[in-house]
């Protein structure tokens, strides 16, 4: 069977930064403007009043200290508390293909690759700001790739499932090399009035290269040993939004028309699961946990990330076996794992073998095992 690997990756960082308190400054200005306006409404129970966030809070929660956003102003503005990101013209280039351009540019250099290399896009990610025309194609295009591209979407397990339709493709056949992208506005689908989850999610984009190891000439070679995809469904992460709203105008502008999540059923019930999925797969592999040298989790939450590493080496992980990104990135949906290996991998020696492993709404979890070469 033909050998894949993973000869490169990308970031792309939004300049802006929001941290744990400045966000909170906002959220507290607007709860109190909220209690006011339904002060009346309060004082007979017809209403609960908001209640205050704090930095103290946001960090012992998720380990969250700050995240990179498209934009700041609108974010922190009580009185508007979501991001303005202004509506482009046709013509012009659209933000996330803007993001996944940054990002690619740097995946192939780091490859050594140009567009006459690639023969495939795959534009994996939680939401895409348009049905169509494919985001994947958009990108194609600005980056003069020849071949074809098409948009997937399995939330925060986009990336993984990305890679092993793109691995797919190369052992197919159907694609000598393909670029990989998950540009993650996640700041467009937050509801930033939500004391539970209005301090969750950032934006950024990552690009990853999938090839033939046969033409691989990049320094940094990651061969891709096995994948695994798992989905279970579950309504306790959702988001409701979609072209079918407008049918119904009862619910537009309803609350699950944004993320909406049952936190601790999620906690309760995904961590298992991820465990064993990992376990298993590398099982399935004739390797065990302790075997692996690093584990690029989707980063989420980090009580999280450090029970999954728990469960599988049974005792607590050494820094730098499970890398933590979320305190600078927050949550950025399938970018996150991909994050975490794209600035944790440069020191691992040749043979040294670890899993890249993404999981949230469906439930949806993929694991890709990598050995360096």
């Amino acid at each position: 069977m033909k050998q894949v690997v993973i000869s490169g990756t990308g970031l792309y960082t939004p300049p802006l930064s929001i941290s744990n308190d400045e966000l909170v400054a906002a959220f507290n200005a607007y709860v109190a403007l909220y209690n006011e306006r339904n002060a009346a409404a309060i004082e007979s129970g017809e209403l609960e009043p908001l209640l205050e966030s704090s930095s103290e809070f946001i960090e012992k929660a998720s380990g969250i200290k700050s995240r990179h956003v498209i934009d700041k102003n609108g974010i922190l503005d009580p009185l508007r508390m979501y991001p303005y990101i202004p509506e482009r013209g046709n013509e012009q280039l659209s933000v996330q293909a803007e993001m996944a351009v940054a990002a690619a540019r740097e995946a192939m250099a780091n490859a050594g690759k140009s567009a006459a290399d690639i023969d495939a896009v795959i534009v994996a990610c939680s939401n895409m700001q348009r049905p169509y025309p494919a985001m994947a194609i958009e990108i194609q295009n600005a980056l003069g790739i020849n071949g074809f591209g098409f948009d997937m979407n399995v939330a925060c397990s986009s990336a993984t499932f990305g890679i092993e339709q793109a691995a797919n493709a190369v052992k197919a056949g159907t694609a000598r090399c393909v670029l990989m992208v998950n540009p993650e506005i996640c700041s467009g689908h937050l509801e930033f009035r939500d004391r539970d989850c209005h301090f969750i999610f950032g934006d950024v984009c990552t690009a990853v290269i999938v090839e033939s190891a046969d033409t691989a000439t990049a320094a940094q070679r990651f061969e891709i040993l096995g994948t695994r995809l798992a989905t279970v469904f579950s309504n306790n992460i959702r988001n409701n939004s979609g072209f079918l709203n407008r049918c119904d105008e009862a619910g537009v502008g309803a609350r699950d028309k944004l993320f909406v999540q049952e936190g601790r059923k999620v906690f309760k019930e995904v961590v298992p699961m991820v465990a064993e999925h990992i376990a298993s797969h590398l099982q399935q592999n004739l390797l065990t946990p302790p075997q692996m040298k690093r584990f690029w989790l989707h980063q989420a939450n980090l009580a999280m990330n450090l029970l999954i590493a728990k469960r599988l080496l049974g005792r607590e992980a050494e820094p730098g076996e499970a890398p933590v990104i979320l305190d600078e990135y927050a949550n950025t949906s399938s970018a996150g794992s991909i994050i975490a290996f794209h600035k944790f991998h440069a020191d691992l020696a040749a043979g040294d073998t670890g899993v890249i492993c993404s999981f949230g709404a469906g439930y949806s979890v993929g694991s890709v095992i990598v050995r360096k070469l």
